[in-house]
């Protein structure tokens, strides 16, 4: 039952997606205002982000950023739904620009292994088919609560035949990653989420300590594997994407996790800075604070008027 109702959803998101772009892009401005004036959950959180990603903004300057955010985001869900239900030959040509290519091959042919940062910036949905056109990969994925929901993303991220293997963030995870890179494959990871408690280090983002995964450099240390950051970012208004791939700061592969961490989190701050409205603000990232610092999380205040 669960993967017909993914299927019916499929249906769904390939009717949504196949709106065409302007007609998207009206449609994430008026979500964005929406939002904005019911005070969604998304605009008080990307409101409070800012406030402590930029407090040396003015109020003004950080109202005008959230009402970026807001619109980037609503776009980026209805660009994403069209790049899961069209030919992935079809989405990459609206890749108009590649930098660091020559990095990522040069990586792939060492047979070291290669660990890609993707960080929540621009559309990460596209930079996994870029991927997956270039070689199989292993994508570390939180999954969602709802079986259909799961159902759904394993229907709309297949690669084709053995290109994408989507694998859950929970225990065996590890040991599927370390295997993957020692026999000298790709993975992907999203670093700029939340882990679990024990797994991740305080280290500081913007400013501000922030609970931050370790997996990564864990798994570099260990395995020998490259570390490259990649992203696909807008440009300008239209459906146009320009590939990014940098390597990653020093002492990403730290043995000291706290420094390997705060190298993890420089490289996701540059290119977060880059185009803040690109980056997934809406997300809560300084929700645990750091035991015995007295700081309290900074988004009770939001949670208790939901």
């Amino acid at each position: 039952m669960q993967d017909l109702i993914a299927r019916l959803l499929y249906l769904l998101a390939t009717l949504v997606g196949a709106l065409p772009a302007p007609l998207q892009r009206g449609i994430a401005s008026a979500v964005a205002t929406l939002g904005r004036i019911t005070g969604s959950r998304e605009s008080r959180v990307a409101l409070r982000n800012l406030e402590l990603a930029y407090p040396e903004l003015s109020t003004d300057e950080r109202r005008a950023l959230q009402r970026a955010i807001l619109r980037m985001t609503a776009l980026q869900t209805l660009e994403t739904l069209r790049f899961w239900t069209r030919p992935h030959a079809r989405n990459l040509a609206a890749l108009r620009e590649q930098h660091g290519v020559g990095l990522f091959d040069a990586a792939l042919a060492s047979g070291r292994g290669l660990i890609v940062v993707a960080p929540h910036h621009g559309n990460w949905e596209l930079l996994n088919q870029w991927l997956a056109a270039r070689t199989p990969i292993s994508i570390l994925y939180r999954a969602p609560d709802s079986a259909i929901g799961e159902a759904f993303l394993r229907l709309v991220r297949a690669g084709g035949p053995d290109r994408v293997r989507q694998v859950r963030a929970e225990g065996p995870a590890v040991r599927q990653l370390w295997k993957t890179l020692k026999d000298g494959g790709v993975v992907g990871i999203l670093p700029d989420q939340q882990p679990k408690a024990g797994d991740g280090v305080f280290a500081p983002f913007f400013g501000m300590p922030a609970l931050t995964m370790t997996l990564v450099s864990r798994l570099a240390e260990r395995t020998g594997a490259e570390v490259l950051f990649a992203w696909c970012e807008r440009i300008g208004d239209g459906p146009d994407f320009a590939l990014r791939i940098e390597t990653a700061p020093d002492g990403i592969a730290d043995t000291d996790p706290q420094r390997a961490a705060a190298a993890l989190n420089a490289g996701v701050e540059h290119i977060a800075r880059r185009d803040p409205a690109q980056y997934q603000w809406t997300y809560k990232r300084y929700k645990a604070r750091p035991s015995g610092s007295g700081d309290d999380n900074p988004y009770l205040d939001l949670e208790r008027r939901r």
